[in-house]
């Protein structure tokens, strides 16, 4: 150590940290080792704090609808020195200064391997397509704020920073950037992502990512500089050398292997592994260079050609890489940040004039070119707040700054914590300022019931994955579409939002037949499109039109996207498939429970009828032409609006002229009708007792007006056969289905909600999906009808005129209303007023 006071004053000043190469693993606590003293417990230690922390703020923060970026800065921020670190103590347990090295690695190669899997979902393709609007919003919303932040500069530049002109780069860049993947989750939690504006903001986005890397790959070349002017210039030259080196010897090398795995074969772990190899090569390389690391892995991410190896490559390391070692490198940037370095008045300031400037700079620039192209002034400032949307590429920035000492400690926590700030208030400051119209023209045909014969009958389905389509499809082609009469046909294909950009993505790239998918979702995506797309092309010319669409929610709120479409669209029933599917043996398990949750909200919320399909395959044709579809349908006939739906659906059906229609009608015997006459026990005057008996009688008069319609409508058809069985209680209503369960494929039945009748009594005491009524979760059950698919029908019931006017952000007319007709003794389904307030932004 008496060497040492010889020594420069800036490494006398600086931490001497000493490695025992040794201490790896431990011995054991048995054997009086620390595990905090040996490197590896350390790191699992580390990391898993980091982990629990980041995902309790995920929780934490999503009712506020943000993003997981902040959570995961924020995380480290909470274990860094400005919260949990102000104690020397615990900082030295848990993060202490030998153990930052390890950390530091770990997370740089979750950045590589990130980096990498964005530059393979990132299709530069879809840049070609964006048009000259969104790449002049996204320049425009680049200029203006690089040149206040290089101007601003100035202000923050320390006296004794080491590169002052690459400071002026570096924070020019930091606050022009907008991070795409943090934006699409925005858009998505704010139900924009379907709309013209959250179209131009991927869009612009993704022009804005790329603009940002070149730039990056500049600030970092000529951060690098040393004693000769030429070392820059030698930066760029190599950087340009290798990106060409990728595309012409690289690409052609991978795509060899492509050609050379045949089509729906796995790739080989071989070239998977050399692939990953490639990765940390293309990183060391750029490295050596002196651009940086991650600059590779994304350039060779972009080489990956899309489909099938993309694919595999985003599902062998999205999770791995995006959820444990991710955070690492979120949670180091926390670690870096020290609040008490914005100490003073004039830090705090400058804090400010940070935020503000750099949010105003890309308002202004992005609002006044959305005006030259005649977008209006309010969608140009919302479009300029969702691009200040941070993230990662900012984080990368300030870090390669911070660790090229081009940004010094103060700095740096200014521009993390003014990331923070301006991401964490763009969703609440959207929802004040962008209320788009989303008032739906009334419009009466919201059932089948309600429907013309002769009109276009609207239907909206959903689908969560490709198994659900054949069912569907052949279903549709039993609902008789013709010329006189035809089907439009809005396909939703339902995606869990999550984490990932490469979800996203499906929305904003153009499909292409013939185009390789990028992702798993996607390639779901296009087999649903392509089989329905099929059955408009084979189907009667101008019976059938389909419109494809994608909804990308989280489950708890998905049903708020399902219930908007089917208002804007002006459907008039909707179709989504039951939660659980059958097994090979027969039995019935649910795919995921979630699926259940989404279809409760849509009956509860549904603006039109519904009708939940157990799904247990319905033969038939799959050509999908004409007069080649032969099905056995039964329709059990209770009573009740839900039956009555269920019965119009079943009556359209049987035009088609290969399609057979039971209608098997339940009429109480004596005995249940001395028990009906027996069952409303009140105390004496309580008004609601005349209520349920008025209701009873009413609607026992509606069924047999639309029975008595119905046969004089079908007298004279050989496809319809109708049935009337005596039935006293719930046990003789079993008997009678279990009698004739074979003999048809499909069951057409009512929920019946809000009914009650001795037919079904008992029944319910056993049912396991209530939101099925206590016929449907019957015919659902594992026990019963194997062979036969199910189709559970709700009629919307509306509450009144008041629900024939288009629905307003601050009209509480409807919800207040439901809640008063609940506490009544009649359970009223819940009506849609709840969820149309929920989708005016």
């Amino acid at each position: 150590m008496a060497g040492m006071t010889n020594t420069s004053t800036t490494i006398e000043s600086s931490p001497i940290v000493c490695y025992a190469p040794t201490m790896i693993t431990t011995n054991g606590v048995w054997q009086g080792d620390n595990p905090l003293d040996y490197s590896l417990p350390l790191f699992i230690l580390q990391l898993t704090m980091v982990v629990v922390i980041t995902r309790v703020l995920v929780y934490v923060l999503k009712p506020l609808r943000q993003p997981r970026v902040i959570a995961e800065i924020l995380g480290g921020i909470i274990l860094g020195p400005s919260v949990l670190g102000r104690s020397e103590k615990m900082a030295q347990i848990i993060f202490p200064l030998r153990s930052v090295m390890v950390l530091e690695t770990m997370a740089n190669i979750g950045l590589l391997y990130f980096l990498f899997l964005v530059g393979v979902e990132m299709d530069l393709a879809v840049i070609r397509r964006t048009g000259r609007k969104a790449i002049s919003i996204a320049l425009g919303g680049m200029i203006l704020p690089f040149i206040i932040g290089c101007t601003f500069s100035l202000i923050m530049q320390r006296g004794d920073s080491t590169h002052p002109g690459t400071f002026v780069l570096f924070l020019g860049v930091a606050l022009a950037v907008t991070a795409f993947p943090v934006l699409a989750r925005v858009l998505a939690e704010l139900k924009l992502i379907n709309t013209e504006i959250g179209r131009i903001a991927m869009s612009s986005a993704l022009v804005n990512d790329i603009c940002a890397w070149v730039l990056l790959a500049l600030a970092i070349a000529l951060a690098e500089t040393s004693s000769s002017s030429l070392t820059s210039v030698w930066v760029i030259l190599s950087s340009a050398a290798f990106v060409v080196v990728c595309i012409f010897l690289v690409r052609p090398a991978i795509m060899w292997m492509v050609r050379r795995t045949p089509e729906g074969e796995p790739f080989s772990d071989f070239y998977i592994c050399l692939i990953l190899t490639g990765v940390m090569i293309s990183g060391f390389i750029t490295d050596a260079i002196g651009t940086h690391s991650v600059f590779g892995a994304f350039v060779f991410g972009l080489i990956i050609p899309n489909g099938p190896l993309g694919v595999t490559l985003i599902e062998k390391l999205e999770d791995f890489v995006s959820g444990l070692l991710l955070p690492l490198f979120f949670a180091i940037s926390g670690l870096k940040t020290d609040v008490r370095q914005v100490g003073d008045f004039k830090v705090w300031r400058n804090l400010m004039l940070v935020i503000i400037l750099a949010c105003s700079g890309k308002v202004a620039g992005t609002t006044a070119v959305a005006y030259f192209y005649n977008m209006p002034i309010r969608e140009g400032i919302t479009l300029g707040l969702l691009m200040n949307t941070k993230g990662l590429v900012e984080m990368i920035v300030l870090n390669v700054g911070k660790d090229q000492k081009v940004i010094d400690d103060a700095s740096f926590s200014i521009m993390v914590i003014s990331a923070l700030i301006m991401t964490g208030l763009i969703a609440p400051l959207v929802t004040a300022i962008y209320r788009p119209a989303r008032r739906s023209v009334a419009y009466k045909r919201r059932t089948i019931q309600k429907s013309k014969p002769d009109a276009e009958l609207k239907v909206l389905t959903c689908i969560h994955t490709p198994r659900n389509v054949p069912t569907i499809i052949n279903l549709l082609e039993a609902s008789h579409p013709t010329r006189r009469s035809p089907i439009c046909v809005y396909v939703l294909h339902l995606v869990e939002l999550t984490g990932r950009a490469s979800a996203m993505l499906i929305v904003h790239n153009t499909r292409k037949s013939g185009r390789p998918a990028l992702n798993r979702t996607q390639a779901q995506s296009d087999h649903i499109i392509n089989a329905f797309e099929n059955y408009e092309q084979h189907a009667l010319t101008g019976s059938v039109s389909v419109q494809p669409l994608t909804a990308i929610s989280p489950y708890n709120s998905m049903h708020e996207d399902i219930c908007h479409l089917a208002q804007e669209k002006r459907v008039a029933f909707i179709i989504i498939p039951f939660h659980k599917q059958q097994t090979v043996d027969g039995g019935m398990e649910s795919t995921n429970p979630a699926f259940r949750t989404i279809n409760q909200n849509l009956l509860a919320n549904a603006p039109c009828s519904v009708g939940i399909l157990v799904d247990r395959g319905l033969s038939g044709s799959t050509r999908l032409a004409a007069n080649q579809v032969s099905h056995n349908i039964a329709v059990l006939f209770f009573g009740g609006p839900d039956d009555r739906e269920a019965l119009a659906y079943a009556l359209r059906m049987s035009e088609h002229p290969t399609i057979t229609v039971t209608v098997m009608r339940f009429i109480p015997g004596d005995d249940a009708s001395r028990a009906a006459t027996v069952e409303p026990s009140r105390e004496p005057g309580d008004p609601r007792v005349l209520t349920v008996i008025t209701d009873a009688e009413q609607d026992k008069q509606l069924d047999e007006e639309y029975i008595n319609d119905f046969r004089s409508k079908t007298a004279n058809s050989e496809s319809i056969t109708y049935t009337e069985r005596i039935v006293n209680n719930g046990e003789e209503t079993v008997a009678s289905i279990r009698a004739i369960e074979t003999v048809h494929d499909l069951y057409i039945v009512g929920r019946g909600q809000g009914m009650i009748s001795p037919l079904t009594a008992g029944l319910t005491d056993w049912s396991e999906c209530p939101e099925l009524g206590a016929i449907g979760d019957m015919l659902a059950s594992s026990d019963f009808a194997a062979t036969s698919s199910v189709l559970v029908v709700q009629q919307y019931v509306g509450l009144g005129p008041q629900h024939e006017s288009p629905a307003t952000p601050d009209s509480p007319t409807a919800p207040d209303l439901d809640e008063q007709l609940n506490a009544g003794l009649h359970q009223q389904r819940q009506q849609p007023g709840k969820g149309q307030n929920a989708f005016n932004l």
